[in-house]
């Protein structure tokens, strides 16, 4: 059984942990906006696309929308900003017209590989103030 104290500390390490991730989400968001025109949902979308090689792997669109954390409608209007800009496309599956794919565009590869290294660096920066 769980006494007060260990509740406590608990509750303690959440707050620490939600502070960690609004500062760093906050960072990623003003720097990868500000630099590459992206949001950090926009580029978290673009990384579990993205795959090195002559053509880009799809995703099924539940799939893509477990692995962003977004809520449904979020997730639908963050795919249709991105397909409307060029990086990501969308089709329907010819077998079960239900199901529908999303894939990253090659000018979204480029915008991604381009915001890389800014979203990494930030990583970097806030991982060693927060340690």
């Amino acid at each position: 059984m769980n006494r007060p104290n260990d509740d406590d500390a608990l509750a303690s390490e959440w707050h620490d942990l939600m502070g960690r991730y609004h500062r760093m989400t906050c960072a990623l968001d003003r720097r990868l906006t500000a630099e590459h025109g992206l949001t950090v949902s926009d580029f978290e979308v673009l990384q579990q696309l993205y795959a090195p090689g002559p053509q880009f792997p799809q995703l099924r669109m539940s799939e893509l929308g477990e692995r962003v954390h977004l809520s449904q409608s979020a997730f639908s209007r963050l795919i249709t900003r991105l397909e409307q800009a060029g990086l990501v496309e969308r089709t329907t599956c010819s077998e079960d017209r239900r199901s529908a794919y999303t894939r990253i565009t090659a000018a979204g590869a480029e915008r991604y590989l381009e915001a890389r290294p800014t979203q990494r660096a930030i990583l970097r920066e806030l991982s060693v103030t927060a340690g």
